[in-house]
């Protein structure tokens, strides 16, 4: 019988290369199991997973709620949970599935923040272009307003990826899965700039060949995105709460208010699912209700 690490060790390279999982999402996997890991076996002294039963996992469940933990990371640890098993299963490691009657609880989506078309104006004001750090993260800003991408896809993005003649990117998503995005005019401007007057003073490594760079001359980071990102809103006065993923939310928001198409946008987002997508459509109903309770005489 081979070792627990070994085990998990073989299932994360499983879902890695196998599966094709994007990075975060093993990396989420990893500590779920961990997690589990130091339950069962130091908590309830198990030896190995042939000894989980159901009900050891309801126990589990039930601790990361006592521990305080949200409904939607609960989630998380069960499709993880049932995921692993699964490919034990079929591993033959274990005879039986202790997962297979657990049912994923039903999250309450909520409607994710966006910036107002005046508040993206004035976050894109922030970056000092006359510095090259000041145009990478004014570039940053356009290119992940213009295309909608994850910042993971922003920070990834090389330079074969950009094609200039025909204004568009080619980004690698969830499960490493293709997609081609336009532009836009101000952002390719601004891209072009960086790239021809920024960058060059940035590098230090002729081997990276990431866009965005930090101060080392390595590829920027998600933290280091996130610091500039929290760095420009405040200088912006904006006092509403803001994540790495507010401008793809308003880029998708902004699109539908003005009329695209859903199924368009849900290809630039990258969504497998349209239903992800139609989140959106509430943002944008509530903004048609507005417009029509200020305008109509009898509203």
């Amino acid at each position: 019988m081979q070792s627990k690490k070994a085990t998990i060790e073989e299932f994360i390279s499983y879902i890695s290369i196998e599966r094709g999982l994007a990075e975060n999402t093993v990396e989420s996997y990893l500590h779920d199991l961990n997690s589990f890991n130091n339950y069962i076996f130091e908590e309830l002294t198990l030896s190995y997973y042939q000894d989980v039963t159901e009900s050891n996992i309801v126990s589990y469940l039930v601790f990361l709620q006592k521990t305080g933990k949200a409904t939607s990371t609960i989630a998380r640890h069960i499709a993880t949970l049932k995921s692993f098993f699964n490919y034990l299963l079929r591993e033959n490691i274990i005879s039986t599935d202790p997962t297979s009657n657990l049912e994923t609880p039903k999250l309450s989506r909520k409607l994710p923040k966006i910036l107002t078309v005046a508040e993206v104006e004035q976050l894109l004001q922030q970056p000092d272009t006359s510095t090259p750090a000041g145009l990478r993260d004014k570039c940053m800003l356009e290119v992940l307003y213009a295309t909608g991408l994850r910042v993971t896809e922003l920070i990834s993005l090389r330079i074969n990826q950009v094609n200039y003649e025909t204004g568009y990117v080619r980004c690698f998503g969830k499960g490493s899965k293709e997609r081609i995005v336009p532009l836009g005019r101000i952002a390719k401007k601004y891209l072009d700039l960086y790239l021809r007057n920024g960058r060059g003073k940035l590098a230090k490594i002729p081997s990276e060949d990431a866009i965005f760079i930090n101060h080392f001359g390595k590829k920027l980071t998600r933290q280091g995105f996130w610091k500039i990102l929290k760095k420009y809103v405040r200088k912006a006065g904006i006092k509403k709460e803001i994540t790495p993923h507010t401008l793809r939310h308003s880029f998708a928001t902004h699109l539908l208010e003005n009329g695209a198409d859903l199924r368009v946008v849900q290809e630039m987002l990258g969504h497998a699912d349209i239903g992800t997508t139609q989140i959106y459509t509430h943002l944008t109903n509530k903004h048609i209700r507005n417009i029509y309770d200020k305008t109509h005489p009898r509203a």
